[in-house]
This record gives structure tokens, sequence and C-alpha cells, in this order.
């Protein structure tokens, strides 16, 4: 953070495992990286560091690109991690109607329930409910009432790519949407069978490539990336 300054570089990216940790020695932190306490993006605004947190709008941008809006949805996530964190508050902020968290109920959900408190102060239109993803009863029951299915854990990732949180492709249905935030493989288990059982899917590579394009533009003072052009280097 010294360098960023003292070289007047215009910023940097941040991943795991100091999206919390450099929130301290920043200026000024966006209201959705102040909610969660999480940063991936720094931006230089001439001395001042201001915080960012691209993950949420990269993916709900993700969506948009397929024709899909949160606002007024009633969305089931998986998963309440940092990039969990991140979807939880920009969906909440643009307008979802109800968010159901499923996260294990390990030594990190007193700090998920914190999280939810800072969400419902700054959307408090969001209906939010929290739940153990042991309780499969209640995980079934949610994902048959929502509109979107959000995986946003690491199940479906190497070495777990051939499971998935949804135990039985039964619960999917075709007017369901289902994403995932993992990009390796590009289609996990979860996408693969909801996508047999006739449901719209987005996969995280998508999620991946907007969450870059903001960075992008927040550096660039406004300059859109060519999502398309660089979309297909990566499917190619």
């Amino acid at each position: 953070v010294k360098a960023i300054r003292t070289l007047h570089m215009r910023g940097a990216n941040v991943t795991m495992p100091f999206k919390t940790t450099v929130v301290p020695y920043l200026d000024r932190l966006t209201p959705a990286a102040e909610t969660i306490q999480a940063v991936n993006t720094i931006v230089n605004e001439d001395g001042v560091l201001v915080g960012y947190n691209t993950d949420g709008c990269g993916y709900t941008q993700n969506l948009r690109r397929s024709g899909i809006e949160v606002a007024g949805k009633k969305i089931t996530l998986i998963g309440c991690g940092g990039v969990g964190s991140s979807i939880a508050v920009q969906v909440a902020l643009e307008g979802a109607a109800e968010l159901a968290i499923f996260n294990r109920k390990d030594k990190f959900w007193p700090s998920i329930e914190e999280r939810m408190e800072a969400i419902h102060k700054v959307a408090p239109n969001c209906v939010l409910s929290l739940h153990d993803l042991a309780d499969q009863d209640a995980l079934h029951e949610a994902v048959d009432h929502c509109d979107i299915l959000s995986n946003a854990n690491m199940v479906g990732m190497p070495p777990m790519e051939d499971m998935s949180n949804i135990k039985d492709p039964s619960w999917f249905r075709p007017n369901l949407i289902v994403t995932d935030v993992v990009y390796s493989p590009t289609e996990t288990k979860l996408l693969r069978e909801a996508k047999a059982a006739g449901c719209k899917t987005c996969g995280g590579l998508g999620m991946l490539l907007c969450q870059g394009a903001e960075a992008f533009r927040l550096y660039s003072k406004g300059l859109e990336m060519p999502i398309d052009e660089i979309q297909a280097l990566l499917y190619d």
C-alpha cells in the first residue's frame, strides 16, 4: 500500500487472504466495501486510496449480459465468504426482494451474522435470512421458492469437481436460474445438472470477466473494456 502512494500507482487488485486485512490501510471505502469490510480493488484518486469491491457488481453484470436483473427477485445464495458476501450486498443494494443465505455453521458464523446486520442497514427492503447449509429441508424449500440459485463456495472446484451442493437434481426446474462463481472447470456439476433440467445457467468465468471489466473502468476513469472480444479469447 505504501508503494501505491509512493510510486503514484493508479491502483491495484487485492485477492485472498488480504481482502479484509487491507481495509485499515485505505482512506475511503465504497458503500458495498464498507458494508462487508472487504476490498478487491484499490484506486488511487490523487493520493486518496479508495477501496472498492467489484465482485458483487461483476456477478450482477454477468447476469445482466444474459438478460437477467436481480431487482425484485428471490435469491438463494450458498456460501457467504468473501465472494458470497460481495454478491449478497450487491443484490440487496440492487433491489432483490428476498435473499436466503446458506452457509456451514462453523467458527465464521458470528461474522456472517454481523455482515447480515450490516447489509440490512444499507438495504432494509430486502428480506434476509441465514440458514445452516446442513439443513437440507430448509435448502430444498428455499430452492423451490426462489428465482435465482447461486453457488458461492468452493464445491465444484478441484478436487471437488464431482460434487455439488444440490444433492438431488430433481430440485431443479426449467424456470429456475442457476449460477456458480466457480470458473475452473468452466461448467461445474451444479451447472451441468441444472442445464439438463432446463434451467438457465451462468458460470463463474463470466463473473470473473465482468468484475475485471469494472476494475478496468475504475482504473481508466470510465473506459469500457471490450468484454465480448476478451470473452471470445477466454472460451477459445
